[in-house]
């Protein structure tokens, strides 16, 4: 890994003094909220980038795990990926075909398995129905049509949706989870309320209209959160983003104090 990146201490202060003075969560893109995010960007991938995100061997393949990892860690999908791609059922016509009860058998490590089976066989059924199979006529479909079409699939909300989008047809969106919420609700940038389309939009009008940018600061944001800026016991103080998180922020007392007994966030300010 490489090291923290040190940000300059005039813009730090800046951006701690602009939110102590007013709240930042009206969601409204500014030039503001696009240099701020693109500091948060720039310091999570001098950490950890770049992510290569999604891991997958075909776009069906991303679809497939993105209504596979509802309510379940990434672990369980990979076992049910596993199991379809041993059994030759990573297509949408061997999807197509295949008996429920099996198809629910295969995906059983992933949890949720027959919901999630209805909702795989759901996906072709549109994919046939609309596209004549192919992924590729669907993805030629503009963003807005084709996300509000995916939105009236049986199993796929807003998060798979843009999942789907993003990372298996490159389109500019951006995917909101609860990663997302935490990193950015502990952070002040947001409220920090679960609301999906209000956080994509702000995001979205932020950042530059780049797919690959997108799905890069996805990917580091969900890393980040799983690392250190976890549900329980976060890890502050050794997070990338620690130099940004403000001193008002309820989440300032895991910034452990440095051998002079300033909080970290102070020392690199």
């Amino acid at each position: 890994m490489r090291g923290t990146s040190r940000p300059d201490s005039r813009t730090t202060a800046a951006v701690r003094s602009r939110r102590a003075k007013s709240t930042n969560l009206n969601f409204e893109p500014t030039a503001f909220h696009s240099a701020e995010l693109l500091r948060y960007y720039k310091a999570m991938s001098e950490v950890l980038g770049p992510m290569h995100w999604w891991p997958a061997k075909s776009p069906f393949e991303v679809i497939v795990g993105a209504i596979l990892t509802q309510s379940t860690a990434w672990g369980n999908v990979e076992l049910a990926i596993h199991n379809l791609r041993s059994t030759k059922m990573l297509t949408p016509s061997a999807i197509s075909k295949i008996a429920p009860s099996r198809l629910a058998s295969l995906v059983r490590p992933s949890g949720y398995f027959r919901q999630k089976a209805r909702k795989l066989k759901s996906f072709v059924r549109f994919l046939r129905a609309e596209y004549a199979g192919s992924l590729q006529r669907m993805f030629r479909t503009p963003t807005l049509e084709l996300r509000k079409k995916l939105l009236a699939v049986h199993g796929i909300g807003p998060e798979t949706a843009d999942s789907i989008l993003l990372y298996a047809g490159n389109h500019p969106v951006f995917v909101v989870d609860a990663y997302t919420h935490r990193i950015f609700g502990r952070h002040q940038i947001t409220d920090g309320k679960p609301d999906y389309e209000r956080v994509r939009a702000f995001v979205e009008g932020a950042l530059p209209p780049h797919a690959p940018t997108l799905n890069e600061f996805h990917a580091l944001i969900v890393n980040t959160g799983k690392n250190w800026c976890r549900k329980s016991t976060p890890r502050c103080a050794e997070c990338p983003l620690r130099a940004m998180l403000p001193l008002s922020s309820p989440f300032a007392k895991f910034l452990a104090p440095d051998f002079s007994g300033k909080l970290f966030s102070e020392a690199l300010a």
